[in-house]
C-alpha cells in the first residue's frame, strides 16, 4: 500500500530550489553549487580493460579473468556514482523542510542524440528518485515542478528571455536582475515549488537578498568521508 507524502509545513523555515545540469552537477538557492562526479580515471581503466578483452581468445580462460576484470570496473563505475548521488540526496532531505526540483521528462531526454546529455539524464533521475525516498523518510516535503520556462524567466520580474546554452549568466533587460544562470532557475524551481503546495512565495526576493555567493562543492568532497566542506555545512547530512 502507497504511503501518502507528507503534508508541506505550514511555515517552512529552510527550503531549497536545486537545478541540475552538466557543467555543474547541482546548483541550488542557497548558493551551493556541487560539481559534477569526475570518473576518467575510472572509466580510462575500464576502456583499457576492454581492449585487453577484446585481444583475447573468447571463451578460454584468459577471457573469462579478462571478462571479470571488465565487469568489475563497471561495478565500480556505478558504485562510485550511486555512493555520490546517496550522499547528495541524504544532504538536502535532512538539511531542509522542503526541496524544490525540475519535473524532469527524464526519458525524452535519454532519447537524445548526445551522448553527455545521456549519461546526466540518467543520473538526473536516479538522484531524483534517490532524493524523494528520502524525502519522504525524513519528513521533508518533496515538490518536483513544472520545469518550463525556468532557465528563461527572470526569478525577479517573471520577464522571459531566450538563453543559448552557452550563455551562463542571466541578465533581465526588463528589470536588469543579473545571476548565475543556474541560480536564476533554482530560484523560480523554489518559487514554483512554494506555489504548488500552497505555501506562497517567499517575502524575499533574490534582488532583496542579493543572492548568496555561490560556494563551489566538488563532487569528490561529497563522496569523501570527513569532508571539511559538508561537514561544516551538514554535520552528519552526509552519511547513511
Amino acid at each position: 500500500m502507497d504511503r501518502e507524502p507528507p503534508e508541506p509545513p505550514e511555515n517552512p523555515e529552510k527550503c531549497v530550489g536545486i537545478d541540475v545540469g552538466i557543467l555543474k552537477y547541482a546548483h541550488d538557492t542557497d548558493g551551493t553549487t556541487v560539481g559534477s562526479l569526475d570518473l576518467s580515471d575510472e572509466r580510462e581503466r575500464l576502456e583499457r580493460e576492454q581492449r585487453k578483452l577484446s585481444r583475447k581468445q573468447h571463451g578460454s580462460n584468459n577471457y573469462e579473468k579478462q571478462r571479470r576484470r571488465v565487469a568489475e570496473c563497471h561495478a565500480d563505475l556505478r558504485r562510485k556514482r550511486r555512493d555520490f548521488l546517496h550522499k547528495l540526496s541524504n544532504y538536502y532531505a535532512r538539511e531542509y523542510d522542503l526541496v524544490a526540483v525540475e519535473d524532469l521528462n527524464v526519458k525524452g531526454m535519454m532519447e537524445s542524440p548526445s551522448n553527455s546529455r545521456n549519461t546526466a539524464s540518467a543520473a538526473w533521475r536516479t538522484f531524483l528518485s534517490l532524493l524523494e525516498y528520502k524525502c519522504e523518510r525524513e519528513g521533508t516535503h518533496f515538490v518536483a515542478v513544472n520545469p518550463r520556462g525556468t532557465t528563461k524567466e527572470c526569478a525577479s520580474c517573471g520577464v522571459s528571455t531566450e538563453k543559448p546554452l552557452w550563455v551562463r549568466e542571466h541578465s533581465c533587460p526588463a528589470c536588469g536582475f543579473e545571476a548565475d544562470r543556474d541560480a536564476n532557475a533554482a530560484w523560480n524551481i523554489l518559487s514554483r515549488g512554494l506555489e504548488d503546495v500552497g505555501v506562497g512565495h517567499s517575502e524575499r526576493t533574490p534582488v532583496e537578498t542579493a543572492l548568496p555567493a555561490d560556494t563551489p562543492v566538488s563532487a569528490k568532497r561529497v563522496v569523501e568521508a570527513g569532508s571539511p566542506t559538508l561537514k561544516e555545512r551538514t554535520a552528519s547530512a552526509v552519511s547513511e
